[in-house]
């Protein structure tokens, strides 16, 4: 088996998407009567900031996603886990919550997550520049640009 792969950020914040079309932090919607991927993130994180780094919160997205019991996440949740870091898996920059949502994401120098959202007086100073040592990264378009 291959080594996991580290997506993790340390001392950075996720700019949302250039074309993120947010004016303000959404709570992602429930599709089907079941929190989408985006959900599950974004419950996380605000229940629990500063608490997952990006590869923990994947992992715990993936396992929640399939829906186990307490018993079957007990028998299948290391297995689970190994197979899903043995794969590459998209970094945070992909995420529906700075794409499409409206939420900044903070990383601090142990990788942890945080979720400030685009009108937080938290997220503009991230975003200009005032949180000394933070590298800012711009989350991924929704669209390719135009040519």
């Amino acid at each position: 088996m291959s080594e996991p792969v580290d997506t993790n950020y340390y001392e950075s914040f996720i700019l949302i998407a250039e074309d993120c079309p947010a004016e303000y932090g959404i709570v992602p919607p429930e599709r089907g009567g079941s929190k989408t991927k985006a959900g599950i993130e974004h419950e996380l994180i605000t229940r629990h900031p500063y608490h997952f780094t990006s590869d923990e919160l994947l992992v715990e997205v993936h396992i929640q996603q399939k829906g186990l019991s307490d018993e079957e996440r007990e028998r299948e949740g290391q297995a689970l886990e190994e197979a899903f870091r043995s794969k590459q898996q998209p970094c945070l920059r992909a995420s529906m919550l700075p794409k499409k949502f409206g939420w900044g994401i903070h990383f601090d120098a142990a990788g942890k997550v945080a979720l400030y959202p685009v009108e937080s007086p938290e997220y503009q100073a991230f975003a200009q520049g005032e949180q000394e040592g933070i590298k800012l990264i711009r989350a991924m378009r929704n669209k390719r640009k135009e040519s």
